[in-house]
């Protein structure tokens, strides 16, 4: 909204900073952070007052998770406001890749909200079914890919190597569209503790900031051999709005949690990382930069695969932080070494760049 008044007004005096992306990720950062900081506590207030006794506590689950009861769930509501009004304001909306975002943030968004409010009301911790959710967020994310494959090749870059690339032709569709619900669910199955799902969507965040805006820069993708899309620079902003409304929703989701972010949250921010690293052509350093979601997801494949065969179970408990937990790890230091872990990822992600 206001790169488009600033280009109304061709950008004369000020105006003329809100050209520069860089200026603009870093309004947008400070824009989602302040706003969720201010409406936090009333956003906190009024969950806990019409969900009585907040989220369902698994009773299968790890024993100290039972302190948590009356804890209100939905908290991503928080982020999603703080984070679409900011991208809405510093956001260039005749950009398409914004659009196929937002589609994603506020389509999943929108379904993890009815899966939170199903558990609340119905006092389970099941949910809508896993297949009404599957399908919907197949729906959603078909559309967003659709919008941005539009825009961009259909070949799938393999990092690491310079210039190579798998031509997926047609299919690359599909893959697109797994690729964001699978980064949906993954950032889902690792919302299992306090703040263990917030700081490295946040890390991941500012990653593909730093990798969004370089390859919608003709003169850096060349010089480091990466695929070049054009417009893709736009998503820096939506990455850095989405760090200010994570490190405001965490200033309350930290141990112990005032409020937890939920479905509503997890696959919104999620399936945005998703669709941020198709439309930049970086869907593999994805895998490697959200490594830890992907290992919360293998967790689960692998134990109830295992289960099934065997009757047996590889992880104590799945997702694999209540593994750890398990087996004596405080869920602060299950927490803090998680964190570790996805600042190393992003390291060895962001390296990509020039190892080639």
């Amino acid at each position: 909204m206001l790169y488009l008044l600033a280009e109304w007004m061709e950008f004369e005096g000020i105006t003329n900073l809100i050209r520069y992306q860089t200026f603009r990720s870093g309004a947008a950062l400070m824009t989602a952070l302040v706003i969720g900081l201010i409406i936090g506590p009333k956003f906190i207030s009024m969950l806990r007052v019409r969900q009585g006794k907040g989220q369902p506590i698994r009773e299968d689950g790890p024993k100290t998770h039972l302190a948590k009861v009356g804890t209100p769930t939905m908290g991503g509501l928080m982020i999603l406001t703080a984070l679409i009004v900011s991208m809405l304001l510093w956001m260039d909306l005749t950009n398409p890749f914004v659009w196929a975002c937002m589609a994603v943030t506020a389509g999943f968004g929108l379904i993890g909200f009815l899966d939170d409010y199903d558990k609340v009301t119905k006092r389970s911790h099941k949910g809508l079914s896993g297949r009404m959710r599957l399908l919907a967020e197949f729906a959603v994310a078909g559309v967003a890919a659709w919008i941005i494959v539009s825009q961009i090749s259909t070949n799938l870059y393999v990092p690491f190597l310079s210039g190579r690339y798998i031509p997926l032709g047609p299919v690359y569709y599909v893959f697109a569209a797994f690729v964001i619900v699978g980064a949906g669910n993954a950032v889902n199955l690792t919302d299992g503790l306090d703040g263990l799902a917030t700081m490295p969507v946040v890390i991941a965040a500012g990653t593909f900031a730093i990798i969004a805006y370089l390859a919608g820069r003709t003169d850096f993708a060349a010089y480091l051999g990466i695929p070049y899309v054009e417009g893709a620079g736009e998503l820096a902003i939506l990455c850095a709005g989405i760090m200010g409304a994570g490190l405001a929703f965490l200033w309350f989701n930290a141990p112990p949690a005032a409020v937890f972010m939920g479905d509503t949250g997890s696959l919104a921010l999620g399936g945005a990382l998703g669709a941020i690293a198709v439309a930049a052509h970086h869907e593999i350093v994805l895998a490697i930069v959200g490594g830890l979601f992907v290992l919360e997801a293998a967790s689960v494949i692998i134990q109830v695969f295992w289960f099934k065969r065997t009757g047996r179970r590889v992880f104590r408990m799945a997702p694999i932080h209540h593994h750890f937990e398990q087996k004596g790890w405080a869920e602060s230091t299950v927490v803090i070494r998680f964190w570790i872990v996805s600042i190393i990822l992003a390291v060895i992600g962001l390296s990509t760049l020039k190892l080639r």
